[in-house]
């Protein structure tokens, strides 16, 4: 699954243009590189995203299309930033 629907999947971000832009100004790394909205999220990869002064880490427990919205937070889990 591409990084953007994967972001908004989650529910990390809300809109998948919004996701696609904090990729593209460079505020999303996965496994300690900038990476690209194109990028294929995998089972295990570690993403940190930049909102502003906060930054997020977490890890990708699960990749799915569509999940409902309680099922949202058991796509990964949070890490120590």
């Amino acid at each position: 699954m591409r990084l953007d629907k994967f972001l908004k999947v989650s529910r990390l971000i809300k809109r998948r243009t919004v996701a696609n832009e904090a990729c593209d100004n460079d505020r999303v790394a996965v496994n300690g590189r900038p990476a690209r909205a194109s990028y294929e999220v995998k089972v295990g990869d570690q993403i940190e995203i930049r909102f502003g002064q906060k930054t997020l880490r977490i890890e990708v427990l699960q990749v799915a299309e569509t999940v409902k919205k309680d099922d949202a937070v058991g796509l990964y889990r949070e890490l120590p930033v």
